[in-house]
């Protein structure tokens, strides 16, 4: 099947929003070629890292169903994406099995680890969900209040081998697993989501431990790798590493990464730095990012949308690359398909 360039443009932007209805905006967006929704949790939830006591009183399995069934009207083939992390953010919440406590996670077998996530993959299946926005592999050293409380170790050996069986396991369960936050933010005092100087300042020897989890979920076939939201000056001092062409090609060349690069959250401050975010979308295509992350705001779908249409009928971006990203993004929706 032949896609326009808008329907494409549309495709490679996952729109994230904390309610468990479809705005106007998302609606129109499906209808215009897009392919996913992220069901996210709000600002106070993401801070506390975890859903709110209303949120847990209110939320059933029909509720994701209903907005699952929703969004099919609009596109058939849909990636359905949440947070769920290794005890960090569990957008899902009281819904389906609990992960271990962080300190029983290194006695705890692959094996054990494998089947608990393929048993919580089933359960967000059910109801659905088929993308986790996880595991988290950043190997925390220094300061880091974005990423505080959604780690279990420091230890690169465990941190891979925990996640690589995690990976596994949902993905056997019909859950593409993304890991994230390419290529590592060990050491980062600010709140990239707030803060436009928040960087990682550390030289590039300071990465390589934080690489070796990455290489253990590329090993169990991770169908996607979010890049983070900040600058790694060791590899581009001037661009937020989803954003830089540099960063992004350790990732391919380097680590030979092979699935769908998601891009994070287009507009932290960290990211924009000041500028559109029109601008950062095709920043982030042309440092070779697959899939934007993208909050439901006001115009915002429809804005970057457009500008990334516009931006491939006049070669600012690749034509081709657009629609080999929004293909396998489209791909992903079809191998994950749930009956929800």
């Amino acid at each position: 099947m032949t896609h326009t360039i808008l329907e494409d443009a549309h495709a490679v932007i996952l729109p994230a929003f904390a309610e468990t209805r479809l705005s106007d905006a998302c609606k129109t967006f499906l209808d215009r070629g897009g392919v996913s929704i992220l069901l996210g949790e709000s600002r106070e939830e993401y801070v506390a890292r975890e859903m709110s006591d209303k949120r847990r009183h209110s939320e059933t399995p029909e509720t994701f169903r209903r907005v699952v069934t929703d969004a099919k009207s609009h596109a058939e083939n849909l990636l359905v994406a949440v947070d769920q992390e290794i005890g960090g953010t569990c957008r899902m919440h009281d819904l389906v099995p609990q992960f271990h406590e962080a300190s029983e996670l290194a006695t705890t077998s692959d094996a054990e680890i494998e089947d608990l996530a393929r048993r919580i993959g089933r359960a967000c299946s059910d109801k659905g969900v088929n993308c986790f926005l996880a595991p988290v592999l950043d190997l925390l050293t220094g300061e880091n209040p974005w990423l505080k409380g959604r780690t279990f170790s420091t230890d690169p050996e465990l941190v891979g081998r925990i996640s690589a069986a995690f990976v596994r396991g949902v993905q056997s369960a019909g859950v593409a697993a993304t890991a994230k936050h390419f290529p590592g933010f060990h050491n980062i005092a600010r709140d990239p989501a707030i803060d436009p100087n928040a960087m990682v300042t550390d030289p590039p020897e300071s990465f390589e431990a934080g690489f070796g989890p990455f290489r253990d979920v590329i090993a169990s076939q991770v169908e996607m790798v979010m890049v983070g939201p900040a600058i790694t000056r060791a590899f581009d001092p001037h661009r937020a590493a989803l954003r830089s062409k540099p960063v992004v090609d350790i990732l391919k060349d380097d680590l030979n990464f092979q699935g769908i690069v998601l891009a994070d959250d287009l507009d932290s401050k960290a990211t924009m730095r000041g500028d559109s975010i029109q601008t950062v979308a095709l920043d982030a295509i042309n440092a070779g990012c697959d899939f934007l992350l993208l909050a439901d705001l006001e115009t915002q779908l429809s804005d970057v949308a457009q500008a990334v249409a516009a931006a491939a009928s006049d070669n600012r971006i690749s034509r081709t690359g657009l629609s080999a990203s929004a293909n396998r993004v489209r791909e992903l929706a079809r191998k994950y398909r749930t009956g929800a």
